[in-house]
């Protein structure tokens, strides 16, 4: 059975800034950089295939992590479109009739104008994280909070917790083998 990991990018000034950021291409923030140098993960990078999502923050993660190493690049791996939410703040959104609607009754379904919902990044995710776990290849996968906390609630139910329960801190994430999970 392959072993998956599932490691956070690090930090961006936008979630320090506490702002919606998916599909904006941000790179990490200093601070990130510093923490993501103090983490070190015990994998032989010989023997495992590395995937990104390709956007600047998770390319930078992985090369701080693991080095410059080849990797792919997987699109289906982005964090969720928040649309014309993108980059702003909880205060800036909260008095606007399309925040309010996109925020009544359930938003993983509800589509934020001009983005996405969080079922349909789901569905993509679902779908490329299930070749991997297909495989017998042990495989890194550098992405977003949301994506990993998509594929932690949808693979193991019955622990009965949200996608935000989920979400690890940047830099730190999961390792799937044989159908249990541990925290990094």
């Amino acid at each position: 059975m392959s072993k998956i990991y599932l490691i956070r990018h690090g930090l961006t000034e936008a979630n320090e800034q506490h702002l919606y950021c998916g599909s904006t291409d941000l790179p990490l923030s200093q601070k990130g950089r510093e923490e993501l140098a103090k983490i070190k993960y015990d994998i032989d990078k010989s023997k495992v295939c590395f995937i990104t999502s390709g956007m600047k923050r998770t390319e930078e993660t992985l090369k701080i992590l693991f080095g410059d190493i080849p990797h792919v690049i997987d699109s289906r791996f982005k964090e969720i479109d928040f649309g014309i939410f993108e980059m702003k703040s909880y205060n800036e959104l909260k008095d606007t009739a399309e925040y309010q609607q996109w925020l009544d009754g359930d938003n993983h379904t509800n589509i934020p104008p001009e983005g996405e919902s969080g079922a349909q990044m789901e569905k993509r995710v679902l779908v490329a994280f299930a070749e991997i776990k297909g495989t017998d290849k042990d495989t890194v996968i550098i992405t977003h909070g949301g994506v990993i906390a998509s594929i932690m609630a949808n693979y193991f139910k019955e622990e009965n917790k949200n996608r935000y329960q989920w979400q690890p801190q940047p830099g730190h994430g999961y390792l799937i083998e044989n159908n249990k999970y541990t925290t990094l």
